[in-house]
């Protein structure tokens, strides 16, 4: 996986051929694979890669990307606010997405 993009529309798209093809949504204890509208569990999904972007007009306004890989071969992309704007999450969230992230 590239370490760096200028925009997170160019992250998304390279983590789409790379086969990260589902939209994970983050719900207040599981992540929602919005093709299949499935509930993954958050201890059985890892995170491979986070990229965050500032915003252009106003460095606060930070988003990330969560490339994540779930049960059953499953891999999507979870984009979420960070910061401020972020929503209350369960712990186990938290876990998932504040865990050291290998290469």
């Amino acid at each position: 996986m590239k370490e760096d993009y200028s925009t997170m529309v160019e992250a998304l798209e390279d983590l789409k051929k790379q086969g990260y093809t589902n939209n994970f949504k983050v719900l207040k204890d599981s992540i929602e694979c919005s093709t299949t509208n499935e509930k993954l569990d958050p201890d059985d999904c890892v995170v491979d890669k986070v990229y965050r972007f500032e915003g252009e007009s106003n460095p606060s306004d930070m988003s990330v990307v969560y490339a994540i890989s779930g049960p059953g071969g499953k891999k999507g992309a979870l984009v979420s606010a960070y910061g401020a704007y972020s929503e209350p999450l369960e712990d186990k969230m938290i876990k998932l997405l504040e865990m050291d992230h290998h290469d």
